[in-house]
């Protein structure tokens, strides 16, 4: 089953001119990615989503914790997470092939009613993301889904079948239980997935770490634990990260400069955010910003 995915994903990027990037689809939510280098840590924020390494290898790192996933495995991300992602096995013989897809939580809530009894939990939080191998199974289902889009006029159709047999699949996994997790509404994930929603749309604000505890209906000190245990960072690491992350943005697209892109993503002192945007980013924020705006789209 493994070939035929291969091919699939083979199949598409022979008909972008096997480009290396990253290319939206016909499908919300599918992302596919082809690369014939190696590439250096690149900041993003994750999306709750299902990532696929078809061939090569990748890793990535939340907060303080490293992931690696390589050919036939995937990685499940099961809250918003900024992270730093990097291609660690790729050449232009053997290209990395990968793909991203979102998940669809009110499919996945609706298999998860539909099974005879939920998958085992553990009864305590656990960290959002795990890693896990590629069954032939679940491989074949992610195979349809790709030659999906070959056939743009049968994605409605199809496509709702095809995620959730994908959703069946991880969550009759070994991991079951913490997908489980994403679809529960009263769950330690979705309590936090909610705070976590606040902090993303408040990321420039001071924030109290009370308030953010109310809205995942816990205590601070039960929040601030919980919160540490799903994302590896605190919620200040996580705000910070944020800023940083548009900041960098606003530098490259807009091209605002580092006083003012510090401003509008809530620092007062330009001085400490370019200390803080070199130990993320690894060189001062003008120098970050005017090398990439030099590199090739």
């Amino acid at each position: 089953m493994s070939h035929a995915l291969k091919d699939a994903i083979r199949s598409y990027f022979a008909k972008k001119g096997y480009a290396d990037g990253l290319y939206a689809t016909e499908i919300d939510g599918l992302t596919l990615m082809r690369s014939t280098t190696e590439i250096l840590p690149n900041p993003t924020v994750y999306r709750p989503s299902l990532c696929v390494v078809v061939q090569g290898a990748k890793q990535v790192l939340f907060g303080d914790r490293l992931f690696k996933y390589a050919e036939m495995q995937y990685l499940v991300i099961s809250v918003a997470l900024p992270a730093f992602g990097r291609v660690t096995k790729a050449s232009a013989e053997t290209p990395l092939l990968a793909f991203y897809l979102d998940f669809d939580m009110s499919i996945l809530r609706d298999v998860m009613s539909a099974l005879e009894a939920p998958p085992p939990k553990s009864g305590e939080a656990g960290f959002g993301v795990f890693v896990a191998n590629l069954s032939e199974p679940f491989a074949d289902c992610l195979t349809r889904l790709i030659r999906l889009l070959e056939s743009p006029a049968a994605i409605p159709v199809l496509y709702p079948a095809v995620m959730r047999e994908i959703c069946f699949w991880l969550l009759t996994g070994p991991h079951g239980g913490e997908v489980c997790t994403l679809a529960l509404p009263n769950s330690h994930t979705q309590r936090i997935s909610r705070a976590i929603h606040l902090l993303r749309e408040q990321f420039s604000k001071p924030i109290r770490i009370e308030q953010l505890a109310a809205v995942a209906g816990m205590s601070a000190s039960s929040f601030h634990q919980h919160f540490k245990m799903l994302t590896a960072m605190t919620p200040l690491q996580y705000q910070k990260q944020l800023r940083l992350l548009e900041a960098r943005r606003l530098l490259i697209d807009s091209g605002a400069n580092v006083a003012h892109a510090a401003y509008r993503v809530g620092y007062e002192s330009a001085s400490q955010f370019s200390r803080e945007y070199a130990r993320m980013f690894g060189r001062p924020p003008k120098r970050d910003a005017t090398d990439l705006r030099a590199q090739p789209a």
